[in-house]
């Protein structure tokens, strides 16, 4: 693959970790794709927001850790809505093995690595 494709990552500040394990992941040399996200600590300004929408609008696709924390993120909510608006593919994984959470209108898969693979190759 010449260009790597680019995954915009919602997620909640309380999954972090989550992220963190994600962004690694894209930083071998091999992975086709790289991650990008737009968190921040305070609240989620005008400013924020313009600049979520034109990642979001750069990437390929969202992926979107979706977790118990998902339900209560505004800013995890808002780059949803936004990429909805924008018609970016939307894919979900769940970020724990025991956390199922159901987010509406998202299509939330297992965690695995070729699972995310798969998703990003079909874009």
């Amino acid at each position: 693959m010449a260009n790597k494709k680019v995954i915009f990552v919602a997620f909640a500040i309380e999954d972090e970790n989550i992220r963190d394990l994600i962004k690694g992941q894209s930083l071998h040399t091999e992975t086709p794709f790289e991650f990008i996200d737009m968190s921040v600590k305070k609240a989620y300004d005008e400013e924020w927001k313009k600049r979520v929408r034109t990642r979001i609008l750069r990437s390929d696709g969202v992926l979107v850790v979706v977790s118990k924390n998902s339900l209560s993120s505004s800013g995890q909510k808002w780059e949803i809505s936004c990429a909805k608006d924008e018609k970016k593919p939307l894919r979900g994984i769940w970020a724990y093995k025991e956390d199922r959470t159901n987010l509406a209108g998202i299509n939330t898969m297992v965690w695995t690595w070729t699972n995310i693979t798969d998703w990003i190759d079909s874009l």
